[in-house]
C-alpha cells in the first residue's frame, strides 16, 4: 500500500499568492474608486442637464404667460 505523500508547498507558494492577493486588492480598489468618480461625475452632469431644462420650461412658461397686471 501506498502512502501519500503530503509535503509543505515551496517557499515561492508562500511569496506568489500574498503578493497576487495584495495586487488584486489594489487594482480593486483603484477601479473601483475611478468607477466612483465616473458615476458621481454623471449623476452631476444628470443634474445640470436637469437643472437647465427646468430653468428653460419656466423661461418659457414666464414668456408665454400672459401678464396679470395689464
Amino acid at each position: 500500500m501506498t502512502a501519500l505523500a503530503i509535503s509543505l508547498p515551496p517557499s515561492s507558494h508562500f511569496i506568489y499568492i500574498p503578493v497576487v492577493f495584495v495586487l488584486g486588492i489594489v487594482l480593486g480598489f483603484l477601479f473601483g474608486a475611478r468607477a466612483a468618480r465616473d458615476e458621481i461625475a454623471l449623476a452631476q452632469k444628470k443634474a445640470a442637464g436637469r437643472e437647465a431644462r427646468m430653468a428653460e420650461r419656466a423661461a418659457r412658461r414666464a414668456a408665454s404667460a400672459p401678464d396679470a397686471d395689464k
